[in-house]
């Protein structure tokens, strides 16, 4: 068994050097998909919302390998790959002044118009509710995996730890932005 895992960690190492935004992309979506299996799971959901599942699969995918891959790519670019602990807290407040709010308030806005396909004053008033305490919550959170992230991970492997994280996240975030069944009346 550990040979078999051992060769699967060296095929995806070498898909990763390869391929990595391919690599990142189809990871990230293969995790979103684990963690909105687990929010489904926890909220309730005898079975798995299949539709749910491919529209998270898809912005996993197709929205968060690819910012992140792009996004830790600029961000050693306009620090020119520095570690040392300034740089670092330079990196870590950035990224949280600015992809953590977009992508804390992209997701809310997908998920609810996208994957619960609520009108927009439905999706306005649930992110003007919820978004405050998700983004305080992100505050306390990411900025300790974005120092780890940043001080001790390679770069080719940044995006990998961060979708692993978000994988936790995800939950949360999928607990946070769903609505309340809509009653018909």
């Amino acid at each position: 068994m550990g040979s078999i895992a051992k060769k699967g960690l060296q095929q995806y190492l070498i898909q990763l050097q390869q391929h990595p935004l391919r690599t990142k992309m189809i990871t990230a979506g293969t995790l979103s998909a684990i963690s909105d299996i687990v929010a489904q799971k926890l909220s309730g959901i005898q079975k798995i919302q299949r539709r749910r599942l491919l529209l998270k699969v898809i912005f996993g995918a197709a929205y968060l390998g690819p910012f992140g891959h792009f996004f830790h790519i600029l961000l050693d670019k306009i620090f020119k790959g520095k570690k040392d602990n300034q740089t670092v807290a330079k990196k870590v407040v950035l990224e949280q002044l600015t992809s953590s709010p977009w992508n804390n308030m992209f997701f809310m806005i997908y998920y609810g118009f996208v994957v619960e396909g609520r009108p927009w004053i439905h999706v306005k008033s649930q992110i003007k509710k919820e978004y405050p305490t998700v983004l305080y919550t992100s505050w306390t959170f990411w900025p300790v995996v974005g120092w780890v992230n940043h001080q001790y991970v390679p770069l080719q492997f940044r995006v990998i730890v961060q979708s692993v994280v978000a994988c936790f996240w995800g939950i949360f975030l999928n607990l946070r932005a769903r609505s309340m069944p809509l009653t018909k009346g």
